[in-house]
């Protein structure tokens, strides 16, 4: 059986299409204004450069903030159930599941079968989010591909003591008056990250194996502060971007 995954967060559109249970190809563009438009062009770009006709596929789920948006749909699922269930797939030992999006965070407590047993959500402040990323890349003029590992290089990471975006990025600016290394200073954001992801994972029982999704996952120096706070290793894959829209194909095939 062939089924799909979509997921539209609020800077990505995320596809996936999956064929019994291999992951035989996915896609990422920006979600830019039209949700409808973003998810009918991220599925389309997929399916074409897999040569496969849209009626090859026997079930379509939508996932992410803009899942209502997706008519052509075959069921809407919540991004916690399905980022549950996509990071199961990829790491079925994995217990617990840290996703940092583009404007919000997740912490999620799996079973053995990839079923949530406890979750907790950040959505209202942008701070601990890929969002909050982009503002403070924007701010020390470097691109966010490169953030990972410059942080990586601080001798000593700088002190981010707010934990809001507009105030953080004040502190950044002062920062960057004062002469402090730009490394230290990327490194000093991501421990502030680290830090408020791990209080908001406290909410839950958060037990290893830990994995983390979302684009964010990409960037070494979070995941370092990360397991640092943890006192556990955590696992990332070369998916993990994708991680949502590979849950909703999966779970698409029991719908």
């Amino acid at each position: 059986m062939i089924t799909a995954g979509i997921d539209i967060g609020s800077i990505t559109a995320k596809a996936a299409v999956v064929e019994d249970g291999n992951v035989l190809g996915t896609k990422v563009i920006f979600t830019g204004y039209n949700v409808e438009t973003a998810a009918r062009k991220v599925y389309g770009e997929l399916l074409a450069e897999l040569g496969l006709p849209a009626d090859a596929v026997e079930r379509v789920v939508a996932t992410g903030y803009g899942r209502n948006g997706v008519p052509f749909a075959d069921k809407a699922m919540t991004e916690i159930i399905c980022h549950a269930a996509g990071a199961h797939h990829l790491m079925p030992e994995v217990r617990t599941v840290i996703d940092i999006g583009g404007q919000d965070s997740k912490a999620m407590a799996v079973d053995h079968k990839g079923a949530v047993r406890d979750f907790v959500m950040n959505d209202k402040c942008a701070a601990g989010t890929g969002r909050f990323l982009e503002v403070m890349a924007r701010a020390l003029e470097v691109n966010l591909d490169d953030f990972g590992n410059q942080s990586l290089l601080a001798p000593a990471p700088a002190k981010i003591s707010s934990i809001c975006t507009v105030f953080a990025e004040s502190e950044v600016i002062s920062l960057i008056s004062r002469g402090e290394p730009r490394e230290n200073i990327i490194a000093g954001i991501h421990d502030a990250v680290a830090a408020r992801v791990y209080a908001m994972a406290q909410r839950i029982k958060a037990d290893p194996p830990i994995m983390m999704t979302g684009g964010v996952a990409k960037n070494q120096g979070v995941v370092k502060a990360l397991e640092r706070r943890f006192g556990s290793p955590i696992s990332t894959h070369e998916l993990a971007q994708v991680n949502g829209a590979i849950g909703a194909a999966v779970l698409a095939s029991g719908i």
